[in-house]
């Protein structure tokens, strides 16, 4: 289910064009968004041109989901793990975000491998934040534990005002979506891939992963929860994540999986609707093809009309052409 990177190609390239031309000390300012509105912000002064500041804004969090000093529980412990004494976290961040990084690109490490790798992590800043929660529950799975001081059920944010919800136990995690899309169209498609999504598990080569269904009402698991955060008008997605779905590196991509779920179905159905608008643009220039050659040729009739010539016979030659 690997589609979307874990980091920010904009934010990894900015990093390495910096980490390249310390020498220059060019100013930098940029603004951009991402998907799941994820905003950024890198600033470096003249004045410190070393010294790069990187400010994160995650999803409003719905009335469900935990932060703690702004921030999923964890992050801090996340980021620290990631990162080390390369990174120092800014308290408090800057204005309008969650998290300000300040970077010391000066010392960063001197093998260009080892810097590659610590500067797609940087990059990986929403991956290290948002999934953190995440990763804490299914590190207790693959200990097949349950994370201590953890409610039975867990909302994690993943869209502005929106949720997923968790079910922890020591055996096995179960995950649930509630899908939710603003356009009708989008309503249908994502209706429709998402039990094609749950059918193509029963194919030969995927019995191994997680457990997956699709129901237009609530599982449940969630049964207690607000209305309010239950209005999914795409139905809900549930996984069934076992501690086999953890073991070693494969934590990684489960927690990215899961993290970006619903930006995965979004992906996709926003392919099928630029797919189908493309076969009906197709199919209408064919059919505007097959009507203009089935027009007549207008100016070689005309030239054939200019040719033809009419004799006008007078009444006495038509009397005699009539009785001959």
């Amino acid at each position: 289910m690997i589609l979307l990177q874990s980091h920010s190609r904009f934010l990894l390239q900015t990093l390495l064009n910096r980490a390249q031309n310390l020498e220059k000390g060019v100013e930098l300012d940029h603004h951009w968004v991402e998907f799941d509105d994820v905003r950024y912000h890198i600033q470096v002064s003249m004045k410190n041109p070393h010294v790069l500041l990187l400010s994160v804004s995650l999803p409003t969090p719905s009335s469900e989901t935990i932060f703690v000093r702004g921030l999923p529980f964890g992050a801090i412990e996340a980021i620290k793990a990631s990162y080390g004494n390369l990174v120092q976290i800014l308290d408090p961040p800057r204005d309008g975000f969650n998290l300000t990084l300040k970077i010391n690109l000066s010392k960063l490490p001197a093998n260009q491998e080892q810097k590659h790798a610590f500067l797609v992590k940087v990059a990986s800043i929403r991956e290290v934040v948002l999934g953190a929660p995440l990763r804490v529950i299914l590190e207790h799975l693959a200990a097949r534990t349950v994370a201590p001081d953890l409610d039975p059920l867990v909302a994690l944010v993943h869209r502005p005002n929106e949720c997923f919800f968790l079910f922890p136990q020591a055996d096995k995690v179960t995950v649930v979506y509630p899908m939710r899309f603003n356009d009708s169209i989008d309503i249908v498609l994502a209706t429709s891939f998402l039990q094609e999504f749950v059918e193509a598990r029963r194919t030969a080569g995927l019995h191994n992963t997680p457990h997956c269904s699709w129901s237009l009402t609530p599982p449940l698991e969630i049964k207690g929860v607000p209305s309010d955060a239950l209005a999914a008008n795409a139905g809900f997605v549930t996984f069934v994540i076992s501690p086999r779905h953890v073991e070693g590196q494969k934590l990684d991509r489960t927690v990215w999986n899961l993290s970006t779920f619903h930006a995965y179905v979004s992906y996709h159905v926003k392919c099928s609707e630029g797919f189908m608008h493309t076969r009906m643009r197709r199919r209408v220039e064919s059919l505007i093809q097959a009507l203009d050659r089935a027009k007549p040729d207008v100016e070689n009739s005309k030239k054939t009309s200019f040719n033809r010539s009419f004799k006008r016979l007078a009444l006495k030659d038509s009397r005699t052409n009539s009785f001959s």
